[in-house]
């Protein structure tokens, strides 16, 4: 006999959740790029634009390499990947450290600038890997009815990544940009060699909804997700009326008849169970039988589907990068405008503040939406995509509300919903991606819907960088101006915009336009999910009657 799986809340499924979320919040330090960015180019002399080509290296490394990551979790497991991010992060952090002490005020040069675009990609790259474990792993791990709230937990790690290690260097090293990229370079790394003993998957204990001779399918009647292009067909739970006069095959049968893309089977000539009805399931015509739709690899690729959440992500998504490398500048354009008294260090408080806050509530939105998935599929019946109307309209207010902040003191309230905001995005995403396409392959799949944010995420970040050099003080025309003073006096780059909100608002129309947009690719994305149910539940109706 085959031992059995742990109990749902065993001790080493709790390890495995606990472990997970420690290699997430070790992953996310992309976000604290603009705790560092300001500095590091005052130190260096960069421009707005080539910082935000270096921020953006990271997330490229993030991103890009999503597929490849994916591919190897969903089929050699975690030790590669672990391995990999410890050697990434570690290397990466300390080369942008020794970048950052060697720089002496002077321009940097082409080659230094390579090799911080290199260590960023590096930094990036490992990240992902170790969110890919972290979210694999714990989704195999626990059962759909929570699978929304404990992939939101786990994602949840890596939202607050960037306040928690930027708290650990405040404390301990106060302004001191330096010892701060030593703590991401050790403390982002020695967690993913502690992955590599507790960070495993444990099996699922056999389900509940089991099939009896009488009794009829026991279990929830609820909204399962019909996927596009997939022979998958809607079962509903039946009551005490329906009769099975056949069960061998039935125990442990899932919502779902699926078949393998390479495999030819007929679906028709099976019974559906369905309310109310006497139905055979014929034994020696068993066919395979999966939790949930299962496309991937070229079928993914011609799915509708796919390129509806791969747009969504992307406008959503680069808005989000869009601000989070520049939050730094944000703060520092406010504090700068009008100004008589400039003080580096505390605009660096009011920087490190929007880091704060914005990892927080990156925290709090991925936990929050999770939460809040699980309830409108258990609790209102209705298919989780409609949570993207709910992250698009978070997107809009907080694209809004920057829009009008005109005073650093009040930069927060928008941070904060935009923290929220791109949280709830990747805290939900991929459990629709499990909903949509599966999970067998739900590393792959998500690799492929990451690469989404390169292409939002790049347009946005150079628009707002080149934007915020064209406001830039220039020395020849401002030589008899006071502000020229005052930034001769000791402001932290020679890039400094004065303007406060002028510095980047036109920027900031664009963004939100572009969320209005995927608001509503968000609604249809919903409605279209929801009439998937509705058409396939007439269907199994139509058998049952014949």
């Amino acid at each position: 006999m085959e031992p059995q799986p742990p109990a749902l809340l065993s001790a080493p499924r709790m390890l495995t959740l606990i472990g997970s979320i420690l290699v997430s919040l070790s992953s996310g330090t992309n976000y604290i790029y603009s705790a560092y960015a300001p500095q590091l180019g005052a130190r260096l002399l960069l421009s707005h634009t080539q910082l935000n080509v270096i921020g953006l290296a990271g997330n490229v490394g993030v991103y890009i390499s999503g597929p490849a990551w994916g591919r190897v979790v969903d089929s050699k497991g975690p030790r590669i990947p672990l391995i990999s991010a410890f050697a990434c992060l570690l290397i990466g952090y300390l080369g942008i450290k020794r970048i950052y002490d060697d720089g002496t005020g002077t321009v940097a040069s082409f080659m230094h600038i390579v090799i911080l675009i290199s260590c960023t990609f590096m930094t990036g790259f490992a990240g992902n890997a170790g969110l890919a474990v972290a979210m694999n792993t714990t989704a195999k791990s626990f059962p759909d009815t929570s699978r929304g709230t404990i992939t939101g937990l786990v994602l949840s790690g890596f939202g607050l990544s960037a306040f928690f290690f930027a708290a650990v260097a405040s404390i301990a090293f106060p302004g001191n940009t330096s010892a701060l990229l030593l703590v991401l370079a050790l403390g982002t790394a020695m967690p993913m060699l502690l992955g590599l003993v507790i960070v495993r998957q444990i099996p699922l204990p056999p389900p509940s909804t089991t099939f009896g001779v009488e009794g009829g399918l026991h279990g929830r009647e609820e909204y399962q997700p019909i996927p596009s292009g997939d022979a998958a067909l809607f079962i509903r739970g039946s009551d005490s009326n329906t009769s099975l006069l056949d069960t061998e095959h039935a125990h442990g049968a899932s919502n779902y008849h699926v078949p393998e893309s390479s495999t030819a089977v007929e679906l028709v000539s099976d019974q559906i169970v369905s309310r109310g009805s006497s139905v055979r399931m014929s034994t020696s015509r068993a066919r395979p039988v999966h939790d949930g739709p299962n496309v991937y690899g070229k079928q993914l690729w011609l799915t509708p589907d796919f390129y509806l959440i791969f747009a969504i992500m992307a406008l959503l998504s680069g808005t989000g990068i869009m601000y989070i490398n520049n939050v730094g500048s944000i703060s520092q354009a406010l504090y700068a405008k009008g100004n008589p008294n400039y003080d580096e260090l505390e605009a660096s408080r009011w920087q490190a503040a929007q880091v704060s806050t914005l990892s927080i509530c990156n925290f709090s939105g991925r936990i929050l939406i999770g939460l809040i998935a699980d309830m409108f599929r258990y609790r209102l019946h209705l298919p989780r995509a409609y949570c993207f109307c709910i992250v698009s309209t978070l997107f809009v207010v907080s694209q809004l509300s920057v829009i009008s902040v005109d005073g650093v003191a009040h930069l927060w309230k928008a941070t904060a919903l935009l923290g929220l905001a791109y949280g709830s995005l990747f805290g939900i995403a991929p459990t629709i991606i499990i909903d949509w396409f599966g999970l067998s392959h739900l590393s792959e799949n998500w690799g492929y819907v990451s690469l989404s944010p390169l292409v939002g995420g790049n347009l946005f970040s150079l628009m707002f960088g080149r934007n915020l050099d064209s406001h830039a003080s220039n020395d020849d025309s401002e030589t008899h101006s006071p502000l020229s003073l005052i930034r001769r006096g000791g402001l932290p780059s020679e890039h400094q915009c004065f303007d406060g909100r002028d510095c980047y608002v036109s920027s900031l129309y664009v963004t939100a336009t572009a969320c209005l947009i995927a608001l509503g690719l968000s609604v249809w994305a919903g409605i279209r999910d929801q009439r998937k149910a509705v058409e396939a539940k007439r269907e199994v109706i139509w058998h049952a009657e014949e």
